[in-house]
């Protein structure tokens, strides 16, 4: 009998739960309507940790569906792997329109556009900004209110703090360093204020046309990232895939084992492009795709010129 010390042992790797989760994802729904937009794994021991970010279809009860992915994930991950799955992380990323099936003899209609104007921007609400300034007035004013009102209604003398910032006032003119300083640093916070007032923020979501009138959709630029980093990965071939993307250009950058890279490149060309355009994005996003061999590249096999007719062949031995 063999040793227990002497037995070999299974690994499961992070990245293989991260994609067989990735993969659960898709079963979950019936007709594929759920989509994994990212996922994430840790394996510790004989417990794995998954988390998974997925585009669920709209209109659907949100509550149930969600608890259905999750257990359906959970359940097929260790199934699949051998490990004890905890109950995974599920967060909601996109919600797109779902596909009802038309009667037989239908005729496929154009839906009219709609005639809301979709923002180009996303615009933040600041509310941590204006929750700040908002309480330093508040406090300030309530403070400065408050003593007014003890020193007229209650005849006490006036607070430290009031008498002691006016004195410093009347004995420090504007052309000293500590009034300078202080000036100058009210010019920055009103600048800051001012820029956030006119740009609008939230950087991390693009704009989409909604498919409902009166309707305003974002997409997360992480989401169109894991999107455009499932699709190259399914290109045969590539090891691995670095993605990229900004408010105005998204960028591919995929790593070749084996196989034609000229080819590769087109692949995944072509399948982030129908990726970006099922995200139906108001701006459309410029498309950069690099495929570099990796050191253990295996070119394709090369294939043999067919010899032009007339051409005399080259004699052989004897």
């Amino acid at each position: 009998m063999t040793t227990p010390e002497r037995r070999g042992t299974t690994t499961v790797s992070d990245r293989a739960v991260r994609r067989i989760a990735g993969r659960a994802v898709t079963e979950a729904l019936p007709g594929g309507a759920a989509r994994a937009t990212g996922s994430s794994a840790a394996v510790r021991g004989g417990r794995a940790e998954v988390a998974v970010d997925v585009a669920l279809p709209y209109p659907a009860p949100l509550t149930p569906t969600v608890r259905r992915v999750q257990d359906h994930v959970t359940a097929r991950t260790g199934e699949l792997t051998g490990l004890d799955v905890r109950t995974a992380r599920v967060g909601v990323t996109a919600l797109t329109p779902a596909r009802t099936p038309e009667p037989e003899g239908a005729t496929e209609t154009t839906p009219a556009p709609s005639r809301t104007r979709v923002p180009r921007r996303w615009w933040s609400q600041r509310r941590l900004p204006l929750g700040v300034l908002t309480l330093l007035a508040t406090l300030t004013c309530g403070a400065l209110a408050t003593d007014l009102i003890l020193v007229h209604t209650g005849h006490r003398p006036a607070a430290l703090w009031r008498t002691g910032a006016l004195h410093w006032l009347y004995a420090h003119g504007p052309g000293e360093p500590p009034v300078t300083a202080a000036a100058l640093g009210c010019a920055l916070l009103g600048v800051w204020l001012i820029v956030l007032a006119v740009t609008p923020g939230r950087r991390g979501l693009l704009t989409a046309h909604s498919p409902a009138p009166a309707t305003r959709v974002a997409v997360d630029r992480g989401a169109v990232a894991a999107l455009l980093r499932d699709t190259a990965v399914g290109t045969e071939g590539v090891d691995t895939v670095a993605v990229r993307v900004r408010r105005r250009r998204a960028t591919v950058r995929a790593a070749l084992a084996f196989g034609d890279r000229a080819a590769a490149r087109d692949q995944i060309t072509d399948a982030a492009r129908r990726a970006l355009a099922e995200c139906g994005l108001r701006r459309p996003l410029r498309l950069r795709v690099a495929v570099r061999p990796l050191p253990v590249w295996t070119p394709p096999p090369a294939e043999t010129a067919p010899v032009p007719l007339g051409a005399v062949a080259p004699a052989g031995g004897s």
